[in-house]
Order: structure tokens, then sequence, then C-alpha cells
């Protein structure tokens, strides 16, 4: 009977329809179909799944995508969700490309054990913190083109715009700018130049407003999130919430600081050749969890006294200055880890699952 066998799932994840396979436990292919990414149409993906036999799991490409919603779905039904990245380019050079390829593929991840990590359950206040932070980062990025923008347009002005500006900080050029009223034709192109200066003031200041409630509203949900993190020196709601964004709801996912490290960019990466024996940065894992890291570090190089001296004994041994900030950037990712919220801390290594 079909409800006597064990099944695993896998599901090709899409804007409008997500392509489902499912095999045995033997790797048979039994069935592909698509589904709606609708609430009726998870329910029925399950119903479907459920009808082939005992899910014991089910692999999701993007489940920081379009897979989000069903994967939390599975998992609010009591079904083991597993993240699986997309093939390489030789594995789809080999098997070819398609919907169905794709779900057998993460179907197939799952029961060979190439695929085993547990996606973020993004059902929490760190989602929250995600969701605002991403109009956040937006507004800097929007904000550091407008002042990069005011800048070349006064490079070009005629003089008689130009000279007016000079020797200006960026908060007195955009002030200044903001309040000016210019006044004449506006085929007259210093006329035209006030003009453009004076709106992309406004929409300056227009976008630091907006980042500045963007931080009323983080700062007090990293606090309650993470009271122990945000205490930490050179710690502030900017990183911590970035590093908590980067760990997710359920950090408890990460089976111990070495795995957070590797997930920060943040692990030694072996770079020994004949009798060099050095470690390098590593360049991958979540880049901008690395970015927060430096940033912790660059913070305590230049007011925390432990850093200081740190750095200082690590300079006189002759270690350059890039393989100071890994080291530092190692250590703070421990120490991170320590004061992540949820995590429990074994008194022994978890024994590695094949």
């Amino acid at each position: 009977m079909a409800d006597e066998i064990a099944v695993i799932g896998g599901i090709d994840t899409h804007t409008d329809l997500h392509q489902a396979a499912v095999i045995d436990s033997i790797g048979r292919h039994l069935a592909t179909e698509q589904f709606e990414t609708t609430p009726e149409g998870y329910q029925r993906l399950l119903d479907w799944l459920r009808s082939h036999g005992e899910v014991l799991a089910v692999g999701v490409e993007g489940t920081g995508a379009y897979g989000a919603e069903i994967a939390r779905f599975l998992t609010l039904n009591e079904v083991t969700v597993v993240e699986v990245d997309r093939p390489d380019r030789k594995a789809r050079q080999d098997n070819g490309k398609s919907d169905p390829i794709d779900a057998y593929g993460a179907a197939t991840a799952v029961l060979s054990g190439r695929a085993g990590g547990t996606p973020k359950s993004r059902n929490g206040i760190v989602e929250a913190i995600r969701a605002l932070r991403v109009v956040r980062k937006s507004a800097v990025k929007a904000r550091t083109q407008t002042i990069n923008q005011i800048r070349t347009l006064i490079v070009t002005a005629p003089s008689a715009v130009r000279d007016k500006l000079r020797g200006l900080s960026a908060r007195e050029l955009v002030d200044t700018l903001a309040h000016s009223r210019p006044g004449g034709d506006l085929s007259d192109p210093a006329f035209a130049v006030r003009v453009a200066l004076r709106r992309l003031a406004r929409r300056y200041q227009q976008l630091d407003e907006e980042i500045k409630d963007a931080d009323k509203e983080i700062g007090p949900l990293v606090t309650q999130a993470a009271p122990r993190l945000i205490a930490l020196p050179g710690v502030g709601p900017e990183t911590a919430g970035q590093l908590l964004t980067s760990a997710g709801d359920n950090p408890d996912r990460l089976r111990s600081q070495a795995s957070f490290a590797h997930l920060c960019g943040a692990a030694p990466v072996p770079a020994s050749s004949g009798r060099t024996n050095r470690h390098r940065l590593n360049r991958g894992g979540d880049r901008a969890a690395n970015n927060a890291l430096h940033t912790i570090v660059l913070v305590r190089m230049k007011y925390d006294q432990r850093t200081q001296e740190y750095v200082a004994r690590r300079t006189a041994e002759g270690m350059a200055k890039k393989d100071i900030i890994r080291c530092l950037k190692r250590f703070v990712a421990r120490e991170i880890y320590r004061h992540l919220p949820h995590v429990t801390h074994p008194t022994k290594p978890l024994p590695q699952t094949a």
C-alpha cells in the first residue's frame, strides 16, 4: 500500500507555481506535479505528498525567497523541511534543466545527504527586524547616491554656483541647498542647476528622516531580541540587527560557534604552502554578516583597550594587519554566537550526522 512506504519530497519554487516531486526511500521517481502558491495550493501539495506514503522530509529550493511560505507551511504541519542549494553548473550540464528535474533533484539531494541544512523559521522578531532593515538599507543607499549626485552637479556647475558652495561639509551643504530659493529662467543652466540641487538636497533630508525613523523602530526590537548581544563592546543596533538576521529566528539550527563563523565568512581558510604555514581571509559566507563583524572589529580597534593590546602584540610578532583583522573576526564571531538568543550550549560537541 502507498501509505506503508516512506517517501521524500522535493520542491522547485517559483512565483506563481511550485513544482513538486516525490521519490521513495531508494530513490525511485514516483510522481511530479505543479501546485499554485496559495494556501489552498499548499494544502493540496501536502495532501498529494502524503497520498504517496509517509513523508520523511521535503527538500525545498529557495527557502529564503520563493520557498519561504511553503517552508513555513510544511513546518507548521510537522513536516521536516530541508534547505536545498541550487545544483552546481556541472550537475545542470549533465542532467539538463527543467522544473520537474529540479524538483526531483531537490528530493534526491535530501535522500543522498547532500542537502541537510535547516532553513530559517522566519516567524519571529528577527524576521520583523529583517523586514525593517530592508527599508533602512535601501534608504541609506539612496541617500549616498543623492549626496554623490549633489557633489557631481556642483563640480560641473557654473562658477557662480560652485564658488558659493566651496568648503561646506555634507550637512552644511544639504541645509544650504534645501533652504535656497532660486529664481530665474529654467533655460539658464545656472538656474537649472540651482533648482536641481535644491530638489536633491530636500530628497536627502527626506531620506535622512526615513533612516532616523527606521532606527527608532529597529533599535528597541534588537534590544528586545538580544539584550546580551547589544551590550557587547563595538556592537550597535545596525550590526546586531544584521547578525541576528543572518542567524535567523532559530539560531539553534547552527550546531556550533564554528558553523556560525563559517556562515559569516569568518572561519579561517588554510593557505599554507611549503615552509609557509598560514591561514587567509575567508571570501565565502554571508557577506553582509562578514561586513558587520568587520565593523565591530574596527570599532574595537579604535576604542577597546583589550583589542588594542592584542593588535599591538600581534603586530610586534610580525603579523600583517589583514591577518590580525581575520583573527579578530573569528574571535568576535565566537563571542557573538554565545550571546545569540535561544542557543543551547552542550558540554560536549554535538555528534555529526551522516
